[in-house]
């Protein structure tokens, strides 16, 4: 126990300085909507695409791994501070955001608070592991079908966004040389929107809309760059 202990310390000390990447916040609107909408700290929740993990503010360093990843990464807690109209900061606590891994059940998770390992003292779901002697955080996911961007029968091209629902989503992309009028996503589902556009063959750049701001397509990892330097999605019709 004693040995797994200085091992994992041992890497989160060389792992901090890669956290600096892991602050980067993914580039889509769903994220940003989140990330405002988080209260102060509590257990962990799922919210659309992603899991949201807060901690107190009591120490100086909160970090998180994870089973998925052979818990041979540590995830950086990102501060949050609430301030008051005379710039008074009134609260503040840790928060990290993941999105929600596919194919996964269930994700078991420890956190590492300056130094120390320890399971998550507001999350009431713990597990044993055996073979390492160590307790575990765990968070169940719901199995549900992933609805993601992608080439369907018929030579059509199915987007997929998934935003807070009652939006006006829009689609542009380089095949409407980015007027983002011309194409409304249909909400089929609460917070799912989608539309079948019949591509041809070729590669192309697009991005979602709702009103004046654009954002990439959070189910398709493929990404690029649109002439003015912002980040858009990319995909090929064969």
């Amino acid at each position: 126990m004693k040995r797994f202990i200085l091992a994992a310390f041992a890497a989160a000390v060389c792992l901090l300085p890669l956290s600096a990447k892991d602050a980067d916040p993914p580039d889509t609107y769903e994220y940003d909507t989140l990330i405002a909408s988080i209260k102060g700290v509590s257990a962990p929740y799922i919210s659309g695409d992603f899991i949201v993990f807060t901690a107190k503010r009591n120490s100086r360093y909160v970090g998180i791994a994870f089973d998925f990843e052979g818990y041979k990464k540590i995830h950086t807690f990102q501060l949050h501070k609430t301030i008051s109209y005379e710039g008074d900061i009134t609260d503040s606590w840790f928060f990290y955001v993941l999105e929600k891994p596919k194919k996964l059940a269930k994700i078991s998770y420890r956190l590492i608070i300056d130094g120390l390992w320890t399971t998550d003292p507001t999350n009431p779901n713990k597990t044993y592991n055996v073979n390492d002697a160590i307790e575990l955080s765990y968070v169940d996911l719901p199995v549900l079908e992933d609805y993601m961007t992608e080439v369907v029968p018929e030579g059509f091209t199915r987007f997929i966004c998934h935003a807070p629902t009652g939006q006006k989503v829009r689609l542009a992309g380089t095949f409407t040389n980015w007027d983002s009028w011309i194409y409304e996503m249909t909400e089929v589902q609460q917070g799912k929107y989608m539309i079948d556009l019949p591509l041809p063959a070729g590669t192309y750049y697009y991005a979602y809309y709702t009103g004046m701001t654009a954002f990439s397509d959070g189910t398709n990892p493929t990404k690029g760059y649109s002439s003015d330097g912002k980040i858009v999605s990319c995909i090929t019709v064969q």
